[in-house]
């Protein structure tokens, strides 16, 4: 540990160095939360409710004011909450590259929508139940995959078999591994949803992206994939992610979902090669948390001060 020690002096040192124009160059560093919190943690509060169905609150900045423009740190935020959710299909929705065209804040053109399967064939019916399995973040548009979508990579290569003989080559479909397994949940197999805002994309959450989907998508009786993941952990980890605490033999995404994201991450090997990683939770000398990774898993874990 004595190594852990000295990457907590060397970070103090660091912060307080006096050299003549580093000031200028130094982001102002974030306010540490102290370890273990209080505060709730907004993706698994709802994973121990009585009702199984209910509904997991997404984590939002609805404290902060909105900006304009999506920001990039929200794109990582609605792909974390929205990507992999599960939903119930208001109506059909069209295969084929061109999906759907939703206009946020106006009513959902049935009509339109009725032609564009009447055109294409459906992809997803009235009722089934589906995954988003995609984000894309364009300029006046949020792009959304739900079973694969309808945008599916093809390549020439895949539609050409050389015959024998000098003949000439003759189109024939042939499957990949790409579009092998279960029906509806590979690219090109689903439908696409195009949700197209008047100006840029507004800086949305996760429950408003959901909000504004919800004439084609209903989330609100669907376990979310954050609960069904949940599901699956062994007891000890849940209830040591349910009391904030990182434990030996959890993977970065219990970490992650127990104690959130590191302020700092060291990479080393130790003397026998082994990659290691450290995730470093506080700044010296106030009360500061290491977590060890040796591969994919938690080895060892130290705070500072004793």
């Amino acid at each position: 540990m004595s190594n852990w020690f000295a990457i907590a002096v060397a970070l103090f040192l660091f912060a307080k160095a006096d050299i003549p124009r580093v000031e200028q160059f130094r982001q102002t560093p974030a306010k540490a939360e102290p370890f273990p919190s209080d505060e709730e943690i907004p993706l698994f509060s709802s994973a121990v409710a009585p009702n199984p169905d209910a509904q997991v609150p997404s984590q939002t900045a609805a404290q902060k004011p909105k900006a304009d423009k999506l920001q990039e740190s929200t794109k990582l935020e609605l792909i974390r909450y929205v990507s992999g959710e599960f939903a119930r299909a208001v109506k059909a929705l069209p295969a084929g590259k061109e999906g759907f065209q939703l206009y946020a804040g106006k009513g959902l053109d049935t009509q339109q929508l009725d032609r564009a399967v009447a055109t294409h064939g459906a992809a997803i019916h009235m009722g089934d139940e589906v995954q988003i399995t995609k984000l894309e973040f364009r300029d006046h548009t949020v792009v959304v995959d739900v079973n694969g979508g309808g945008r599916g990579k093809r390549h020439w290569y895949d539609h050409i078999q050389f015959g024998m003989g000098g003949t000439m080559p003759m189109p024939q479909a042939r499957v990949t591994q790409e579009n092998q397994g279960p029906p509806g949940l590979q690219p090109g197999t689903g439908s696409t949803i195009f949700l197209e805002f008047s100006k840029s994309v507004p800086d949305l959450s996760p429950d408003e992206l959901k909000q504004a989907l919800s004439s084609v998508l209903d989330f609100s009786k669907q376990r979310s994939a954050a609960v069904q993941w949940f599901d699956t952990l062994p007891p000890e980890m849940k209830k040591a992610i349910q009391e904030r605490r990182p434990v030996i033999g959890m993977d970065r995404e219990m970490v992650v979902a127990a104690i959130g994201k590191p302020g700092h991450k060291v990479r080393e090997r130790d003397a026998e090669g082994n990659e290691i990683e450290d995730w470093i939770y506080g700044t010296p000398p106030d009360k500061t948390v290491f977590v060890r990774f040796k591969g994919d898993h938690v080895t060892a874990i130290e705070q500072f001060p004793r």
